[in-house]
């Protein structure tokens, strides 16, 4: 296991975005990916831009805020792949940005489930596999985010899952260490997708106002995915930073 540098992955939230980004990516350098998200239709889109590759993506639909709904995922995963050696906890959500005590329990809650909820019970799952597969051992990626750092104005229940990511990363890289289990977080700053779209017509600074901030190419960040997931698992990046370089994060506040 230590030289492997392909396998089997599974990518939360893969129909759009990063997840997209990182199942191509890791799809074109040989790996076999379920691709998982909720609704079939953005997966199979995924499927599509594979292109040759399409075969080594295999779509899976889940809810990955379900507990059952994930252990589901992860029996068929499992009986599908025979193992499983990296996954890549890239599903979640924002909430509004609205004033602290406008926040409702639909947006706390529904954050914490899909950023926190889903990323430990999808964890606990691969966990377990890589734990008792032979040979033992994988690699589990958390998408934490810039708001792992520092937090952007009115985005409590995102920036609080993120920083609770941060402890889950840790956790889980000093519990896989009898099993040759590892863990990262990379940490992403405006990437362009859906998702940041709004900045590109202003969102709000810790100083009032707002301003149009820069994005980076999204295909960058599956890139870096791939770096992460590629080292042998004697060698792990705990930590990475990628972000559009003129983006308010040094000196953001």
């Amino acid at each position: 296991m230590n030289g492997l540098i392909v396998g089997h992955a599974v990518v939360t939230g893969a129909g759009t975005g990063i997840g997209r980004a990182a199942a191509l990516a890791l799809v074109a350098a040989g790996w076999t990916v379920a691709v998982v998200g909720r609704r079939a239709e953005p997966l199979a889109e995924t499927v599509a831009l594979a292109g040759a590759n399409s075969a080594r993506a295999i779509p899976f639909s889940a809810d990955i805020g379900d507990p059952a709904s994930v252990k589901a995922l992860f029996a068929d995963i499992e009986a599908k792949f025979g193992r499983l050696d990296m996954l890549f906890n890239n599903a979640g959500r924002g909430a509004p940005p609205v004033e602290f005590d406008e926040i409702t329990d639909e947006d706390w809650f529904g954050t914490v489930a899909a950023n926190l909820n889903g990323a430990f019970l999808c964890a606990r799952a691969a966990f377990g596999i890589m734990k008792r597969q032979s040979p033992q051992g994988g690699r589990i990626i958390n998408n934490g985010s810039i708001s792992a750092h520092v937090p952007r104005p009115r985005s409590a229940p995102y920036t609080a899952t993120k920083h609770a990511i941060t402890g889950l990363t840790k956790s889980i890289f000093l519990d896989g260490r009898p099993y040759d289990i590892v863990a990262g977080q990379i940490d992403i700053g405006n990437a362009a997708t859906p998702m940041t779209e709004r900045m590109t017509k202003g969102v709000p600074q810790p100083q009032g106002g707002a301003m149009v901030e820069p994005r980076m190419d999204v295909a960058h960040v599956g890139q870096a995915v791939l770096q992460m997931a590629s080292l042998p698992l004697d060698s792990n990046i705990f930590t990475m930073t990628i972000m559009a370089s003129k983006m308010p994060f040094v000196g953001r506040g």
